[in-house]
């Protein structure tokens, strides 16, 4: 059943719990020791599994989870580093200013600035290791001038990127807790968007309020998609990467999908409003099929469940005369994860096999649009799959709103 509402005065997202809220105020905040070893086990046991005795982990362009995940550096213009078994880990950054702060956060990592290259300093420490031939592994986004690097002194560089995704489906409860963190900044951002969403402010405005509700906090951007269009002539079906000068109008249908991030654990937000005036007709047909399709997609996820099991719930999209153009679920924390999955009509390759697993977290986000593409709306969220089904991350309401003006 659809969830219509008509715009209340303001929203407010409810606070953290304390716990939570202390760890925001902290300046560099630290998952456990128990947390971090539990990672290094991880690690440890894949490299045996794969026969290599050494990891280079690496990010560049502020993207490389790994380098977070096992050092607490969010990577910046480029790290590489190097993990064994046993041994403390090195990392070498760019540029030489970002080590300085890159050794406080990663305090149980040799840090220095990777002088002349970071691969060269890297490959420095794998020949003091003693690295063989064909037992150096790599995770993250290697360069290919680096792989070339790494190959002609070492052999066969592993590559175990799809290892590592697979153990970051799968969350902790310490890093639920963050990922709760962050989907509290998300909130934040759509309550922003919604309590200034009004005729004659721009998509551009909009972007800056959605982003000073958690940047002030101390949330980190990560993105806020926003699509405004008026109901009875749409052009946007889908929210936008970039924002444009448009100005929102009376009788507009607004939609957004919003990523706010504590320190790389990001939440995701997805929810449609009109401004002025109810939903007209197809409007409201297309928000009750993409609630339908929350509704049924969310009630078949557990532990064993099929990704088909997903598509198949979802084909009350295609019932109601819609179809979608982003993806209906995929894999979320740590990167954008598998597994992704389109619906009946709009496939995204082949339906991955594996089963979902209790911890996993998903975003689920019906983007249901007509068939010719003109108008569109999406709702959906985080959520993490438990034994008994899924649980929400986030807190702000589910509600198809129209804004009073």
């Amino acid at each position: 059943m659809g969830r219509f509402q008509k715009g209340v005065e303001m929203i407010v997202v409810p606070p953290l719990p304390d716990k939570l809220e202390q760890l925001t105020r902290t300046d560099y905040p630290r998952v456990s020791d128990a947390e971090m070893q539990r990672r290094r086990v991880l690690v440890e046991g894949l490299l045996r599994d794969k026969g290599c005795d050494h990891l280079i982990f690496c990010g560049a362009n502020r993207t490389g989870s790994v380098v977070q995940w096992l050092t607490h550096w969010p990577v910046t213009n480029e790290a590489v580093g190097v993990f064994t078994p046993g041994e403390r880990s090195a990392m070498f950054v760019q540029y030489v200013n970002h080590a300085e702060l890159a050794s406080i956060i990663a305090k149980e990592t040799d840090v220095a600035w990777g002088d002349p290259t970071s691969v060269a300093a890297a490959i420095g420490v794998l020949k003091q290791r003693k690295a063989r031939s064909g037992r150096v592994a790599f995770i993250g986004p290697l360069g290919a001038r680096q792989y070339e690097a790494l190959s002609s002194e070492f052999g066969r560089i592993h590559d175990l990127n799809a290892d590592y995704t697979r153990f970051r489906q799968v969350k902790s409860d310490e890093e639920l807790d963050w990922f709760r963190i962050g989907a509290h900044f998300a909130d934040l951002g759509m309550a922003a968007l919604r309590n200034h969403l009004r005729p004659g402010i721009s998509e551009i405005e909009l972007c800056a309020l959605i982003e000073q509700a958690y940047v002030s906090l101390g949330g980190g951007h990560a993105i806020h998609f926003v699509g405004s269009t008026p109901m009875e002539a749409p052009t946007v079906p889908v929210p936008r990467q970039y924002p444009s000068h448009r100005r929102i109008a009376v009788g507009d249908a607004v939609s957004a999908e919003i990523s706010a991030a504590f320190w790389d654990h990001s939440g995701q937000v997805l929810r449609s409003f009109t401004v002025g005036k109810e939903p007209n007709a197809l409007y409201r047909d297309l928000h009750r099929a993409a609630d339908a399709a929350f509704d049924a997609v969310c009630a078949v996820l557990r532990p064993g469940a099929m990704p088909a099991d997903v598509i198949e719930a979802a084909s009350v999209i295609e019932e109601a005369g819609f179809t979608i153009i982003d993806d209906l679920l995929h894999g979320y924390g740590g990167g954008y994860l598998a597994p992704i999955l389109g619906s009946k009509s709009r496939p995204a390759g082949p339906v991955p096999t594996e089963p979902f697993r209790a911890g996993q977290t998903v975003v689920v986000q019906p983007n249901v649009v007509t068939r010719d593409r003109k108008a569109g709306v999406q709702m959906g969220e985080l959520v993490v799959i438990t034994d008994s089904g899924v649980e929400r991350m986030h807190r702000y309401p589910r509600a198809f709103e129209t804004i009073a003006v």
